[in-house]
């Protein structure tokens, strides 16, 4: 699988348009993608607006819900304007639970890494402060090792031409950002960062990993 990240373009996320923008009453996931009696595990990442990273991880097959929210700092329960008044520690995630029979970790990683840019520190294009940075939340002592053997030899295959600033660190707290900001693309497609932002770089996704797709929307 690493072998085919680097043998691969890195997908670029040029951003027109900052997330930091006022939302839309939206809906949340179809709890019918949710099974109780399946084996599932959870990853935690950020990688910029979650608006973004919510709409690429929810077409992936296998993934049975996307919830975007903070992690990564002090304050209890924080809101939307206490993350981007910068002061939180948090980052802007989505918290993945998957299947693990159906998309592993290391495929998720490939994802992570192939649709944002891990070398600007606090920053994926207009948007910029550390709740936009590059992270990994590790569950466990084996996403640690996936994900610092993963970054390691991606920063040596020179995929980029900066270093990698991902932060890999333990998942500590976990946060659901208000309801306005749960499946956002898809219930807002015509909203201005979705239209000029997010379809763009899904449509790149989508040529990248169509045999990664879920076959059912997860909306419906």
């Amino acid at each position: 699988m690493l072998n085919a990240l680097l043998a691969s373009a890195v997908i670029g996320s040029v951003m027109m348009a900052s997330c930091n923008q006022p939302g839309v009453q939206s809906q949340s996931l179809s709890p019918q993608l949710l099974n109780m009696n399946r084996s599932t595990d959870t990853a935690t990442f950020g990688s910029g607006c979650f608006w973004c990273t919510e709409a690429v991880f929810q077409e992936l097959e296998g993934v049975l819900k996307v919830t975007s929210g903070y992690s990564g700092g002090h304050v209890a329960n924080p809101t939307y304007e206490q993350v981007c008044s910068k002061t939180t520690g948090h980052a802007e995630v989505t918290q993945i639970v998957f299947d693990p029979s159906v998309i592993s970790f290391d495929e998720l990683l490939e994802v992570f890494w192939k649709t944002h840019d891990p070398t600007t520190p606090n920053r994926q294009g207009n948007d910029v402060g550390p709740q936009y940075r590059s992270a990994v939340f590790y569950h466990n002592a084996e996403q640690r090792k996936k994900a610092e053997q993963y970054k390691e030899e991606l920063d040596k295959s020179g995929a980029f031409t900066a270093p990698i600033v991902t932060e890999i660190t333990a998942f500590k707290n976990f946060y659901a950002a208000e309801e306005e900001h749960q499946n956002f693309y898809a219930n807002n497609p015509n909203y201005g960062y979705c239209a000029y932002v997010i379809k763009p770089k899904l449509d790149k996704f989508e040529k990248v990993f169509k045999n990664k797709l879920r076959k059912t929307n997860p909306g419906q």
